[in-house]
């Protein structure tokens, strides 16, 4: 009993809901705005403007307990003004495992906007009398664009009424804004709220030190939680790892790679 709610106790906002990548957690989680590879699954409008078709992994090691710990795999697939995407999650272990699958679509429908859609199919499978749970789900998201150096996000995770399905899923809405303060310079905030928890504010910078090296940082309201980050990129890979505390809990790691194969 206490292992299977263990992930609800200790997660930030909505269990269901992916965690970003490394890049992303390294900021705090500011993501809604972004155009990243791990971004793009945090608001799907962000896959019209990946242009490469690209891979990655991501491996989040919650409080250094292997159980907590998720592992991410993804695939993005340019077509013209759109772009495919692609993922897949395991959290948990023996006791308590929750999978998902994901496929969405971003489009780009002017300059200045884009939209995105993805439907996620996820199962939950725990011994003895918990049993199996199966769920599909929806989210979407829209970025809009207003002046080159501003962009504005707004995502949707779970839109559908839980009367409709007999396993509760949480409601998520997220919007933020970022801004390209100077050469190598970005910084954003994001409010977040989840079905039965408080209103989250996000905040965070990426700036790039020195050619191709970036340092991060974050702050999250919810467990007062500050997050640090660098990344690397050689040529056609990105590097990515972060560092996220909790007042009460340590510290959680993550750690990506990203590939642009085209």
């Amino acid at each position: 009993m206490i292992v299977l709610f263990l992930p609800v106790s200790v997660s930030a906002g909505n269990i269901y809901h992916l965690p970003a990548g490394a890049a992303e957690a390294g900021m705090g989680s500011v993501c809604v705005m972004q155009t990243g590879f791990w971004s793009s699954f945090q608001n799907q409008a962000s896959l019209a403007f990946n242009n490469y078709l690209s891979a990655g992994i991501n491996y989040e090691n919650r409080f250094s307990l292997k159980e907590l710990g998720t592992r991410i795999a993804g695939i993005i697939i340019p077509a013209g003004n759109a772009s495919l995407g692609m993922i897949y999650s395991h959290f948990g272990y023996s006791c308590y495992r929750r999978e998902m699958a994901g496929l969405g679509c971003g489009l780009l429908l002017s300059e200045n906007l884009a939209a995105g859609i993805q439907i996620d199919y996820f199962t939950e499978k725990t011994p003895g009398e918990y049993g199996n749970h199966q769920a599909v789900i929806c989210e979407a998201g829209l970025l809009v664009t207003p002046r080159e150096n501003i962009r504005i996000g707004v995502h949707i995770f779970n839109p559908v009424p839980n009367s409709l399905r007999k396993v509760f899923m949480p409601v998520t809405i997220r919007t933020g804004v970022g801004i390209e303060l100077d050469k190598g310079l970005f910084a954003g905030a994001e409010a977040e709220m989840s079905s039965g928890r408080r209103l989250v504010f996000k905040t965070g910078f990426d700036y790039e030190a020195v050619k191709n090296f970036r340092i991060r940082g974050g702050f999250c309201t919810e467990n007062n939680a500050f997050s640090f980050g660098l990344g690397y990129t050689v040529k056609f890979l990105n590097l990515d790892l972060s560092f996220t505390t909790h007042e009460k809990l340590g510290i959680t790691s993550c750690a990506s790679m990203i590939f642009k194969i085209l």
